[in-house]
């Protein structure tokens, strides 16, 4: 009868070592070591013996494999459903991670609240009952057949779920759940591990969907094992500025459905309202122009939207120029400024440059480059461009305007809003009958070009 075994890891480099160290001598890194179990003992529970899984069937041939309907559970969120490809897959393992304050329990108890005849369990390690009760009465909805479990310990809540037998298990957070088999703290590597992989097996064996809330490190990586974002079905990563009220709930893995897929929420004080047209409320509605504002034609994920991209050029103060964005990747900022010294001749070396993408919204699409160049040009000569047009088109280094994807869903969407023209690459007009649209259509094959149409 073997006994229970157990070894510490570096969290770092996966060095092994037989004691507990401060510092691994293989990476250097101080207090990396947790203990780990390497080998079991033969009086557990069947749930825990992994190496005792007898295999099911016999292996067929994949022409042989008939296909099955997925018939998806509806959330009752057309965001949320949308991210995981049109509703939760029964048996499906879900991680939502997310920055501390930024709405993940909210997010997921309106989740749960919102299911009608839907036998919901809330399983929390963080809150005690009576915090959700609240948090459910200030966002004003109530579900009877939502139930709150305050528990910790894996053990327990193997007996609890075999009783209770829910058909949506939702646990926050996976950091604060433990197993009595190691004797690492809650959240270490090898606690995380364990405990996911039991809920894993859970999900599978009753054909249950669990949605798992995870933390994450400084560094904005999921925290616990990297095998933990290989183990679950979908990776779900919900993510905004707290300073502004938008959240986004981006899809990182999604095995059921595409990783293109974001849904947009807007934090008030009722909870999260979903945002059915960002457009909207990404753009600012003015009276006067202003100078270095353009909008873009973006897509983030599978849906289009328009973006207000502001933009301030002034002389630097102290002989060095700055370089700041919000919103937008800093060294593609620089990029198109060089761009624009060496083909437009501006010297903007003895300038400073501020990039701001209003709304709090993180944009990486190349096709904002135009309005980025036009807003810079405005700012430049202090000219307002027409709050009618808009731009979508990707700058390459020689100050060509370079041809971008989905075009006609970016000129939809702008026709849609009401906007008059928008600048485009010349390359991309093949395909495009100009003569059904509304919206006037400025191709444009040089910055130079997109210099002499505005000013």
């Amino acid at each position: 009868m073997s006994k229970t075994r157990t070894a510490f890891f570096c969290q770092n480099c996966g060095a092994q070592s037989s004691k507990w160290m401060g510092r691994c001598n293989s990476c250097g890194e101080w207090n990396t070591y947790v203990e780990e179990v390497i080998q079991r003992d033969d009086n557990q529970p069947a749930w825990q013996k992994r190496d005792e899984i007898k295999a099911a069937g016999k292996p067929v041939s994949i022409v042989e494999i008939q296909p099955e309907a997925q018939n998806r559970i509806n959330t009752q969120n057309a965001e949320f459903n949308r991210v995981l490809g049109g509703g939760m897959v029964p048996g499906s393992l879900v991680l939502v991670g997310g920055e501390p304050g930024i709405g993940k329990s909210t997010l997921m108890l309106q989740v749960a609240l919102n299911m009608d005849n839907t036998k919901v369990l809330y399983v929390s390690g963080e809150e005690s009952q009576q915090q959700i009760m609240m948090r459910a009465q200030r966002i004003g909805m109530n579900n009877p057949l939502c139930y709150v479990y305050n528990e910790t310990s894996v053990q327990n809540l193997a007996v609890y779920l075999s009783e209770f037998q829910p058909q949506l298990l939702i646990v926050d957070s996976i950091q604060t759940l433990v197993t009595d088999l190691i004797s690492s703290g809650a959240g270490s590597i090898s606690q995380v591990r364990e405990c996911t992989v039991y809920l894993q097996k859970y999900a599978k064996l009753t054909n249950t969907p669990v949605v798992l809330i995870g933390h994450i490190t400084k560094d904005g990586m999921l925290a616990g094992p990297k095998v933990l974002e290989h183990i679950v079905d979908t990776v779900l990563q919900f993510e905004g500025d707290r300073h502004y009220g938008y959240r986004i709930l981006r899809s990182m893995k999604n095995r059921f459905g595409s990783t293109s897929e974001l849904g947009i929420y807007e934090m008030t004080n009722k909870g999260l309202r979903e945002v059915n047209n960002p457009s909207e409320i990404l753009l600012s509605q003015r009276d006067e122009s202003i100078s270095g504002i353009a909008i873009a034609a973006t897509i983030e994920g599978m849906r289009q939207m328009l973006v207000e991209i502001q933009a301030l050029v002034s002389t630097a103060v102290y002989g060095t120029p700055q370089r700041s964005t919000t919103g937008f990747d800093q060294r593609r900022l620089n990029m198109l400024l060089a761009v624009l010294e060496k083909r437009l001749g501006f010297h903007l070396g003895s300038k400073d440059v501020f990039l701001n993408i209003a709304g709090g919204l993180r944009v990486d699409d190349p096709a904002i480059d135009l309005a980025v160049i036009a807003s810079v040009l405005s700012s430049v000569y202090d000219k307002p461009l027409n709050q009618k047009m808009c731009f979508a088109g990707e700058v390459g280094l020689s100050g060509e305007i370079r041809s971008v994807n989905r075009l006609e869903q970016r000129i939809a969407e702008a026709e849609k809003l009401g906007f008059e023209k928008i600048f485009i690459s010349r390359y991309n007009l093949k395909g495009i009958d100009i003569k059904k649209l509304k919206i006037e259509i400025v191709p444009v094959a040089k910055v130079s070009e997109l210099r002499s149409f505005l000013f």
